[in-house]
């Protein structure tokens, strides 16, 4: 066992809680965009939407395992490695998708899809998929992670605040378009400043050990975007779905996956260490393939 496998990241449990409401209030704001229309676009384009929720349910997973053998991380590294990789899209890939000149529709729509079904899909694929990591089998025999109580816990933080926001969208349309865009703003300070404090109150861990997860990280989600990309292209999707399918792809939800290592594996180290990383490395390569493809207008 590595030293990366024994640490734990600073985070007592009032800052877990602050973090709980954090998610809990960024969903909401991501379903004051939804409505039950939004979903009639899985039975207008079913292929589109089945190769999104394919690349990112299937095909991110068994390439993060494959990644894993590659590196052969420290098993905690590898545990962030795979956490991140079954959770759903983050939010934040509908403004990007939105700027990359990509189907949004097929975006809002995969990210909230891919949020319910992270209800059972997140919990069941990451621990099926555990005992492939090298050393898996070790943390999971001593760190008993219950499968109902990671569900209910995605249950309260994801689906419930996504039923609150759609039902306000629904009942009160006028007010949910004077608070939309401040809910939106807020949102992205609120967990902007979060990090920012959890990463003053971890100086120490981020200087000795941020090195050995930093080209992980890069490797990984870049791998992520490729995937997304390629799989749409060789399913016979046109780019503008395709850059919709990378987005969302490389973009996940790894707020969600903070709280899971928070709540069910006391802030080990190279999983907290991954999921906040990624946190802020998928904003960056977003931007990034955004700014691009931006440039690049389709003609399609």
């Amino acid at each position: 066992m590595e030293i990366i496998d024994t640490i734990k990241v600073n985070f007592n449990p009032e800052q877990l809680t602050i973090l709980n409401l954090c998610l809990a209030f960024i969903m909401f704001g991501v379903a004051l965009d939804l409505k039950l229309e939004n979903f009639k676009f899985l039975f207008k384009q079913p292929k589109a939407a089945f190769v999104g929720l394919t690349s990112q349910l299937v095909v991110l997973p068994l390439l993060t395992i494959g990644l894993i053998f590659l590196f052969q991380p420290p098993a905690s590294v590898a545990l962030g490695m795979l956490l991140v990789s079954v959770c759903p899209g983050g939010n934040v890939s509908n403004f990007a998708v939105h700027m990359a000149g990509g189907n949004v529709a097929l975006s809002v729509l995969l990210t909230s899809f891919s949020t319910l079904l992270a209800t059972f899909s997140t919990p069941i694929l990451f621990l099926l998929l555990t005992p492939l990591i090298p050393g898996g089998k070790s943390f999971q025999q001593s760190v008993q992670v219950p499968l109902i109580d990671m569900i209910l816990t995605i249950l309260q933080l994801i689906v419930l605040p996504l039923i609150i926001g759609m039902f306000v969208n629904y009942r009160f349309s006028k007010f949910t378009d004077i608070i939309r865009k401040p809910v939106r703003a807020l949102s992205l300070l609120i967990f902007i400043g979060f990090v920012i404090f959890a990463i003053m109150g971890n100086l120490e861990n981020l200087k000795n050990y941020l090195h050995l997860v930093f080209f992980i990280v890069l490797a990984h989600n870049a791998i992520a975007l490729f995937s997304g990309y390629s799989f749409a292209l060789l399913n016979g999707l046109k780019a503008y779905d395709a850059r919709a399918i990378s987005l969302e792809t490389g973009i996940q939800n790894s707020g969600l996956a903070l709280i899971i290592i928070f709540n069910f594996y006391d802030g080990l180290g190279g999983m907290a260490m991954i999921a906040a990383w990624w946190g802020v490395w998928h904003l960056i390569s977003a931007a990034t393939m955004a700014f691009i493809w931006n440039r690049r207008r389709l003609s399609d």
